[in-house]
Formats: structure tokens, sequence, C-alpha cells
């Protein structure tokens, strides 16, 4: 397993379209991957598990990978919001 915690950078967070961009990294690796926010992980491949977490700009989450790409996954996802996806 491995875990990163990243600020999301983008102002209005994880909408429809940067969790989308999100969703289909995520579905670039057979890992499976979590995204925490405060006490709530949903599956980081599934758009309505990503949209209702409500991640708006400066929340702080944490990108859970678990399998044989993990650390790829973790690190790929963790640059991808750093980026505030090209917003």
């Amino acid at each position: 397993m491995f875990v990163k915690e990243v600020v999301v950078q983008n102002q209005v967070g994880l909408h429809a379209r940067p969790a989308t961009f999100f969703i289909q990294k995520a579905n670039e690796y057979k890992a499976s991957i979590w995204v925490e926010k405060e006490d709530r992980r949903v599956n980081a491949k599934s758009l309505l598990g990503v949209l209702s977490l409500g991640i708006v700009g400066g929340t702080t989450i944490r990108i859970i990978a678990d399998g044989a790409d993990e650390k790829e996954a973790v690190e790929s996802l963790v640059e991808l919001v750093e980026s505030g996806f090209a917003e």
C-alpha cells in the first residue's frame, strides 16, 4: 500500500471535468486506488464517488493505492492534482 497527501490546487476543486481527468488517469493503473477526504474514502475510479466528496480548492486529500503499480499510480495522480488539472 502506498499513500500520499496532496492539496488540491485549482480553485474549483474536483468538479465534473477535473474529476473526469482524475478518474481517467486512475483507470490507467491496475492497482486499487482510493481518495480520502477527512474520514471518507471512495474509489478513485468512480466519478460519483469522487464527486460525492465535494472536494474544493485548498482541500488536502489522501491518495491511496494498493497493487502492482501502486507507487506509480499515486505519484501520477498527485502530479495531476498539483498541476491544477491544467485549468
